[in-house]
């Protein structure tokens, strides 16, 4: 069984949000496509952001999300997704089936700081 709940920590490396998860086999994965706005936004009013931040994300609300992103189509093995209050969308790469079975129909997102 999947974990409902997962984190990531994004940094900034070259000018471009990216992540690491070890545990996924990813290094520097990054953020491409329109996600990068959306990460802008999130992360607006954290600290010392460019060192980092915790995103939260789910399938599932959970209490205190900034973001509902809402599935559109598929391309090139990955997937675009609608913020409806930011009228943004995003590209995921296919990365985002090594945290979920198959695309989910929404994501919900939270930002935090890493020093909390």
């Amino acid at each position: 069984m999947n974990n409902s709940m997962m984190v990531i920590f994004p940094y900034k490396h070259n000018q471009t949000w990216v992540f690491d998860d070890e545990r996924m086999e990813l290094i520097q994965e990054p953020f491409v496509s329109g996600i990068p706005e959306m990460i802008d936004i999130l992360v607006e009013g954290i600290a010392n952001v460019d060192e980092g931040f915790k995103l939260l994300f789910s399938a599932n609300p959970f209490p205190g999300y900034h973001a509902e992103l809402i599935w559109l189509r598929s391309e090139y093995n990955g997937h675009w997704y609608y913020w409806n209050k930011n009228n943004l969308e995003g590209w995921l790469c296919p990365a985002l089936l090594k945290y979920f079975s198959e695309p989910p129909n929404k994501i919900y997102c939270k930002a935090e700081s890493l020093y909390l």
